[in-house]
């Protein structure tokens, strides 16, 4: 089984991740941001994942700690999931419309953190949640986990739908990222031998 745990604690944060990639979808999310939890989901959901977190933060002061901590965490524990990423598919993408919006996501586990993040959102809070902290969720993620990704809203009027779109793309291109390869089995995809 590709699971992991992560347990990482701060002075302004602490936070809990339980992944599987092997799973259903299943997820049981807590970080007191509720639009961040729903966004969470849909990784989860989309990308066939198993997730579970419990986040506690500083959110008096604000919600970046905890949404970047958790980008961080998540990003640890796909790390840790993934292993030496052998026999996976290692390329994800995937283009998701929600009503206006779309948007797309490229992935590649390359080894290498690396994020290209378009989107203008339309509204600066998506219910409790700072557009702004989207891309800082991804930031966090991509250099934990050690993996390219290109984000990409490619249209949207309303900020919720235009978020919905990024996270459920993301879920699906990681789905396809993660997925054994029948032919690679046991093969790093990689020229270099190493991810």
């Amino acid at each position: 089984m590709r699971t992991a745990q992560i347990h990482r604690v701060t002075a302004e944060t602490d936070i809990r991740v339980e992944l599987n990639l092997d799973g259903s979808g299943r997820r049981e999310i807590h970080t007191g941001i509720g639009f961040f939890d729903h966004m969470l989901e849909q990784i989860a959901r989309h990308g066939l994942i198993d997730l579970t977190i419990e986040a506690r933060g500083d959110l008096e002061v604000d919600g970046h700690h905890t949404v970047e901590d958790t980008g961080i965490a998540l990003g640890t524990a796909l790390r840790e999931a993934l292993g030496d990423k052998s026999g996976v598919t290692r390329y994800g993408m995937s283009c998701v419309p929600l009503d206006e919006a779309l948007s797309r996501v490229v992935l590649d586990l390359s080894g290498r953190p690396g994020l290209v993040f378009s989107c203008s959102f339309t509204a600066p809070m998506i219910g409790a949640l700072d557009a702004q902290l989207v891309r800082e969720f991804f930031q966090a993620l991509v250099n934990h986990a050690s993996m390219t990704a290109h984000i990409d809203n490619l249209r949207g009027e309303n900020a919720h739908h235009q978020a919905e779109t990024i996270f459920k793309a993301f879920g699906r291109a990681l789905r396809m990222a993660v997925e054994p390869d029948a032919r690679m089995a046991g093969v790093i995809p990689s020229t270099k031998g190493v991810l």
